[in-house]
């Protein structure tokens, strides 16, 4: 039946006068949300593309909870109530109404399920009023809308996706899918040997015609259940396609990766072998190189040592030239006349020192000159010694950069295998020629004869 939708009462949130607080805890309580928090999960995203496509802002919604609360097509939500038997033969304290809580609860199980355009939000079963029953709260919901929200709230439309389509006034889509739940329940009840006693539901002194009318359109009811079934079937299938389809796309995206991938490690593996004898000889060049540096470096080091010997010679030879008698003026003899004393002594003496002075100046400047070039020298092998050294570590990178692309090589031939990697390989060298072929054709010239 319908209820009126209390969900306060529903939760205990206070307690009418018929119901037994003590008994309470033997509520159940299947899910609780708050409404206005439902209408924001099931429709922002649809009121957002509604807006969106609103080109006079009157026309626009600020809050699609508050419109339909305050207007007067659609209810907020709708509840309805389920109950086995009554107070006399289902009585909640009773062995009875303990066995018609198992079977509530075992049909709210897949309540959800079996009608998947209801929102259910709330759903209580309680054991402390007389007779066991479940409140159900739901949101009646519709996707692909063509007017208004593209998902919309609507009693009808809700039903209708779910097959029941109104009839006569009796048979509205509220009381064929009221009717439908009933059988569910009918069927736990069954299971659990419990046969459903329908009172008020025999229709007497019915004619000939309406007899058949009533068979023929539950022969129809069974078709369109056989119809909705194929539907479900047929896009259950297309789903699956769609899915196989999206699999296939995306396995031959990564094949195609793969291939790439292994053309890119064969390729890179190619030029680590080329490289790698290239480094080779130029790892033995600039050994090579360093041990002529170094030879260098020792005859530099001689040709120091031999200006550092000479720079010594010297200092030892101005020594003489300060202590040896023979570097040093007399005395001038007590009869020798001052210009005999300058042309036998001081002269002689003079002329010597100056051909000294200028063999030493000479070869001060030999020596000074000689040393910048040999610091010259020196500073341009550090140099070279330097740029050598840099160029064996940069290659030494490279190096390790390609081993790592070949350690990648290895891992992808473990796992997939050599032969795989290798026919991988094959195919995409045919592919890349193929592609080659077809963007340079070869061109044939006839020749007039």
């Amino acid at each position: 039946m319908m209820g009126k939708g209390s969900i306060n009462h529903n939760t205990r949130a206070f307690s009418a006068k018929n119901v037994d607080t003590e008994r309470s805890i033997y509520n159940v309580e299947f899910c609780h949300a708050e409404i206005e928090e439902v209408y924001h999960e099931l429709f922002d995203e649809a009121l957002e593309r509604y807006n969106a496509k609103q080109k006079r802002n009157d026309r626009k919604i600020d809050n699609y909870y508050e419109k339909i609360r305050q207007g007067k097509q659609e209810k907020l939500f709708h509840e309805a109530v389920f109950q086995i038997g009554n107070k006399d033969d289902m009585n909640a304290k009773s062995g009875e109404g303990q066995l018609a809580k198992e079977i509530l609860i075992e049909f709210m199980k897949d309540f959800q399920k079996r009608n998947p355009y209801l929102h259910v939000f709330s759903a209580h079963l309680h054991m402390d009023e007389e007779t066991p029953h479940v409140h159900v709260d739901f949101v009646p919901v519709i996707c692909n809308s063509k007017r208004g929200l593209d998902t919309r709230v609507t009693l009808k439309g809700a039903l209708g996706e779910q097959g029941f389509k109104g009839g006569t006034r009796g048979a509205t889509e509220w009381n064929q899918w009221i009717e439908s739940e009933k059988q569910e329940i009918a069927q736990i009840m069954g299971r659990y040997g419990i046969e459903w006693k329908q009172l008020g539901t025999h229709n007497k002194h019915l004619s000939v015609l309406d007899f058949e009318k009533q068979e023929r359109a539950k022969e129809v009811a069974e078709l369109e259940q056989v119809i909705s079934d194929s539907k479900e079937e047929l896009n259950h299938i297309l789903e699956q396609q769609a899915v196989v389809g999206q699999e296939t796309e995306q396995i031959q995206q990564e094949s195609k990766a793969i291939r790439q991938e292994i053309s890119e490690l064969s390729e890179a593996s190619d030029l680590l072998k080329e490289q790698t004898a290239t480094l080779a000889e130029d790892k033995e060049k600039l050994l090579s190189d360093n041990e002529k540096l170094e030879k260098r470096q020792k005859k530099l080091e001689t040709e120091i040592e031999k200006m550092v010997q000479s720079k010594a010679t010297m200092e030892r030879n101005i020594y003489a030239y300060d202590e040896e008698e023979k570097w040093q003026l007399a005395e001038p003899g007590a009869l020798m006349s001052a210009k005999a004393y300058r042309d036998k002594k001081a002269l002689p003496l003079v002329e010597k020192l100056k051909e000294v002075i200028k063999a030493l100046t000479i070869k001060c400047v030999q020596l000074t000159e000689q040393g910048k070039k040999l610091a010259a020298k020196s500073e341009r092998q550090e140099e070279k010694i330097s740029r050598l050294t840099n160029r064996i570590m940069e290659q030494e990178k490279a190096i390790d950069k390609l081993q790592e692309k070949t350690a990648d090589f290895g891992r992808l031939e473990h796992c997939l295998g050599k032969e795989q990697v290798q026919s991988i390989i094959e195919r995409s060298k045919a592919l890349e020629q193929e592609e080659k072929a077809t963007k340079h054709p070869k061109r044939t010239f006839e020749m007039d004869r």
